[in-house]
């Protein structure tokens, strides 16, 4: 077996860094501004989401000899995006991030929670995800009815893109982005005043509003959609790595990473289909390099935060809004079809969407929350009074 990184899982690793990375890092930023973190702090963020999953995703590749892609949650971002300001700030986000980086590792061991977890219904869960997502895939239209000029041209680049290379479509659109923005301002764009991001440590506020309106819903949203498709992708291309380390090493990079504002880690779907498939490289077995590479560029990219997020400061709200809106249009379209798709469940995930997407907070719970029990208590009761229909 060889010692070092065949030259086309290197090509991998950094298609898949770009595509993960640009993909959705403005859905990074605008979950960390929504839950209360400045600019410096985002920036921290952004960059410790990076690492975290670059650093992982290399151990984890190593280690089991599997190409093990790791990702930072974006729908726990989207999710943090249409969530309230915690009262304690951002502190009170962090030590969400903490909780539900531990849940995970509880999770991973402890069956109990790992059985409620499954319990969970799919649709349900896809259903609480697509309400999430709603009023995120709303602002780029919204934006094209304000700002038409400025975002026309973000749209139509993803669209003309997305019909030739799907997984560099967002890309796309975030360079169209970044044009938008440099002509808008006339090309007087200030250098950023350092390239590197800067480490921001951010003391936690544990709290009972962290557990219940951060971490439970950043929990299950990453867990569903996150952790368990990306075990289930490299289960159909041959690799059975233990699925409790996988899953334990996620949850611990993102204990370690939340103090610096980093979210959430999880395990990979869509880009470890791009590191497990015959095109990563023709030996099953020499594939691992290909999420090694890709974590080594995530890293490279981590680095250079600042410089990202500084020039992501400078746009317009509803132009990032808008490239965040495109990079999650997709998502929302796969969770509203397995929301729906099943006559069984479609009564209660309709219920579950709308209460997620309405945004209400009762008792100091938010949305997502209500969406998620109102939704399962009526699947509950349906279950049991399905033998006595006619």
């Amino acid at each position: 077996m060889t010692s070092r990184p065949p030259m086309q899982t290197v090509s991998t690793g950094l298609v898949v860094a770009i595509v993960g990375f640009f993909s959705s890092f403005p859905i990074v930023l605008q979950g960390l501004a929504g839950v209360g973190a400045d600019t410096a702090q985002a920036a921290s963020g952004l960059m410790f989401a990076a690492l975290s999953m670059g650093l992982t995703g290399i151990v984890l590749s190593l280690w089991t000899k599997s190409p093990v892609s790791v990702a930072w949650s974006t729908p726990g971002a989207a999710l943090l995006a249409v969530s309230a300001m915690p009262e304690d700030g951002f502190g009170g986000a962090v030590a969400g991030f903490i909780l539900a980086g531990a849940l995970t590792v509880i999770a991973a061991w402890w069956r109990p929670l790992s059985r409620l977890t499954a319990a969970i219904p799919g649709p349900i869960a896809q259903a609480m995800l697509a309400g999430v997502l709603f009023s995120l895939c709303l602002r780029p239209f919204q934006a094209l009815a304000e700002i038409p000029f400025l975002t026309l041209p973000i749209l139509l680049t993803w669209f003309m893109v997305s019909q030739i290379s799907r997984p560099f479509a967002v890309p796309a659109a975030v360079v169209a982005g970044a044009l938008v923005v440099t002509v808008n301002a006339g090309f007087d764009i200030p250098a950023p005043e350092t390239l590197i991001a800067a480490p921001v440590w951010v003391t936690p506020v544990f709290s009972l509003e962290a557990l219940t309106n951060i971490a439970l819903p950043l929990f299950i949203v990453t867990m569903a959609t996150q952790n368990v498709p990306g075990l289930a992708v490299l289960r159909a291309y041959g690799y059975q790595p233990r699925p409790a380390p996988l899953v334990t090493g996620v949850g611990l990079a993102s204990v370690l990473s939340a103090p610096f504002g980093s979210p959430a880690t999880c395990l990979a779907a869509i880009t470890a289909a791009m590191c497990a498939n015959e095109e990563s490289h023709p030996d099953s077995a020499q594939r691992y390099w290909s999420a090694v590479m890709g974590g080594l560029f995530y890293c490279v990219l981590g680095l250079f935060a600042g410089a990202i997020a500084g020039f992501a400061a400078l746009a317009p709200a509803l132009v990032l809004g808008t490239v965040a809106g495109v990079a999650l249009l997709g998502v929302f379209a796969g969770s509203a079809l397995a929301a729906l798709e099943e006559p069984d469940y479609r009564q209660a995930a309709a219920a579950t969407f709308l209460i997620t997407a309405s945004g209400i907070t009762i008792l100091g719970l938010n949305a997502a929350v209500w969406g998620l029990v109102i939704g399962g208590l009526m699947q509950a009761i349906s279950d049991r009074l399905r033998p006595m229909r006619v």
